[in-house]
């Protein structure tokens, strides 16, 4: 299995434990960074958006609500014969999701939606393409990533809302 193939077949069984684990509480799961992007290397993990109804309060109890997840991947994960791969989720709410996140600009153009039966995912992320789009913003390369100029033409003491 090449690691093409091997980031595949993560993403086919993560979807499967997900919907296992969460039932009707899953409303959507994309994969972001390399992985989204279709371009993994040998250390990329999995960044993973969760966005499921009633999730626990806290990110630690959200993280161990999520460990079945990762254990029932383990074969995969840390193979004896290959590298092993991270799996780094942020979880979300369909209300955290609503209000926005720094984390969704990092999607908007290299997220791949794993699930989303309702399309709550898709239109908030074309929300907010056509936002960025209203805006006149523009990813800008630097180094080895990149920033947002989220409004080029921004005047002082101007206020704007994503």
């Amino acid at each position: 299995m090449n690691l093409f193939q091997r980031y595949e077949e993560i993403l086919r069984r993560l979807v499967t434990e997900l919907k296992a684990l969460y039932g009707a509480r899953l409303v959507a799961c994309a994969v972001y960074g390399s992985v989204g992007r279709g371009t993994p290397r040998q250390d990329s993990d999995v960044d993973l958006l969760i966005v499921a109804r009633d999730l626990p309060r806290g990110r630690l109890d959200r993280v161990e609500e999520f460990l079945p997840v990762e254990a029932n991947l383990e074969p995969l994960l840390q193979p004896a014969d290959a590298d092993s791969i991270t799996i780094a989720p942020v979880f979300k709410t369909p209300a955290e999701l609503e209000a926005g996140s720094p984390l969704l600009l990092d999607m908007v153009d290299d997220a791949r939606i794993l699930d989303d039966s309702d399309g709550v995912l898709a239109h908030c992320l074309d929300r907010l393409r056509t936002r960025l789009a209203e805006l006149g913003a523009r990813r800008v390369p630097h180094g080895g990533g990149w920033y947002w100029e989220l409004k080029p033409d921004l005047q002082p003491g101007e206020v704007f809302r994503l």
